[in-house]
């Protein structure tokens, strides 16, 4: 049991719930659920875990709320949003509220669980980065995978796990242009037409957070028709 993932599920349709919740635990991890988003916000809060999946419209509160909560609370455990709410405007809302993945409903359960397996494979692998040679300090940029924070201009910032990765992945090939599908392959580990959408959402918050003007970027630049590029000392 110690050595479980443990897996939080959130939603409040029963057979959805439950369906997750056997084949979540069928695949070797431990599952806690709520029915509504408030004790799903209080079970967050309250315990420890290692991923959350959450539904959107739900009673008492909304996911999009539970999960702006979970990251005003500075927990940084991944967030894969599972909703009928699937129209780019729903996913930009649940990215800006700190939700790391997507998933639309109806959805397959293989779908789900690959999902499960690349944010938690994200989330463990980052601490490692401190014990390597990897770059983690340049130019104006300070990132920092234990806490998922990087500081810029003596500015703390916390991330998401996914808008650390990204940032992470950029600052590995600092002043050189990074593709899609190479920001792709290592965030999420697959490639479609739907993920390269996402990113650039992701890619859209990060740069709110980090840029002074997130309309002139100084650090996080569009290189048109290949990706993004970091350079990390400003322009």
């Amino acid at each position: 049991m110690d050595n479980m993932k443990r897996i939080l599920i959130v939603d409040d349709d029963d057979e959805i719930r439950e369906l997750l919740e056997f084949d979540v635990a069928q695949s070797g991890y431990f599952v806690d659920t709520a029915d509504n988003g408030k004790d799903g916000l209080t079970k967050a809060l309250n315990n420890s875990y290692d991923l959350i999946i959450l539904d959107v419209m739900m009673p008492k509160m909304n996911g999009f709320d539970v999960c702006k909560n979970i990251r005003q609370a500075k927990l940084s455990i991944p967030v894969l949003m599972l909703t009928a709410k699937g129209t780019i405007d729903d996913k930009t809302i649940g990215f800006d509220c700190g939700a790391d993945d997507y998933l639309v409903k109806p959805f397959d359960i293989q779908e789900v669980l690959l999902r499960i397996r690349v944010l938690l494979r994200r989330s463990q692998s980052m601490p490692e980065a401190a014990l390597s040679n990897e770059i983690l300090h340049a130019g104006n940029i300070e990132i920092f995978p234990d806490t998922l924070e990087c500081i810029i201009v003596n500015k703390k910032i916390k991330l998401t796990p996914t808008e650390f990765e990204i940032l992470y992945c950029l600052m590995q090939h600092f002043n050189n242009a990074v593709t899609l599908a190479t920001l792709l392959d290592e965030v999420w580990g697959y490639d479609s037409d739907e993920d390269v959408r996402m990113l650039r959402v992701h890619v859209g918050g990060l740069r709110n957070k980090i840029e002074p003007d997130s309309k002139k970027p100084q650090y996080l630049h569009t290189v048109t028709n290949v990706g993004y590029k970091l350079t990390p000392f400003g322009e």
